[in-house]
């Protein structure tokens, strides 16, 4: 695979693993020959991971590793978290349409899908990130806030905030499969609550929802 989703996956893992450190510049012909792919996926992977935050511009053509901490991460996980949360309650108390209805429960089943032969392939992690980024996006947008809306895409520039910036280790794809399998969980769960008007649990279960990446890989491994 090839595709700048399958690199911007690459490389966030290596800059999550420190193998880029913050302030490195970093270079198309270089991470094409580290990953074995041509340039023109991992130029589209760099503009990707600039408007994620996780890269910047350096000099005219240039890109370097963007200075961060595990704080800032935490706290911009912990930012959407609350917002995703606040979109979710509020589309619970006013009550969610058939079409949203619908929407959900097909990401539902994709992920289903992807679940079910019980283990992980490449495959997988671009379809996961399409399946996650799209439940997401229609609770936030079925919310009806502007608002909200706005918030999450200005946090979602920060590294590792946004809902598909999600790592994947390719070395230990069957831990992996058991993180996704919980969040698959999370995700029914999630829906239940919306269904069932209850606002207070979808809230808590969005919020908590927003840590699968971070804390999750230790208590699953």
């Amino acid at each position: 695979m090839t595709s700048s989703r399958n690199v911007v996956s690459q490389l966030r893992k290596l800059i999550s693993d420190g193998l880029y450190q913050p302030g490195e510049r970093i270079g198309e012909v270089q991470v094409a020959e580290q990953l074995g792919v041509s340039r023109t996926p991992v130029r589209l992977a760099f503009r990707t991971l600039e408007q994620e935050g996780l890269l910047e511009r350096a000099g005219k053509r240039g890109f370097q590793v963007r200075e961060f901490t595990e704080t800032d991460v935490r706290c911009a996980v912990e930012v959407r978290g609350v917002l995703e949360g606040l979109a979710a309650r509020r589309l619970a108390e006013q009550g969610i349409a058939s079409e949203l209805d619908a929407e959900l429960a097909f990401w539902i089943q994709k992920g289903r899908e992807l679940l079910a032969k019980g283990y992980l392939v490449e495959a997988d992690i671009e379809g996961w990130s399409e399946l996650n980024r799209h439940f997401h996006e229609a609770i936030v947008k079925a919310a009806g806030s502007p608002v909200i809306g706005d918030a999450i895409a200005r946090n979602n520039h920060l590294p590792f905030a946004a809902a598909d910036s999600i790592i994947i280790d390719r070395q230990a794809l069957e831990q992996e499969y058991r993180k996704l399998h919980q969040a698959q969980l999370q995700h029914e769960l999630v829906v239940q609550a919306l269904r069932q008007g209850e606002g207070a649990r979808a809230e808590m279960l969005m919020r908590e929802h927003a840590f699968i990446g971070l804390r999750y890989a230790e208590l699953l491994g």
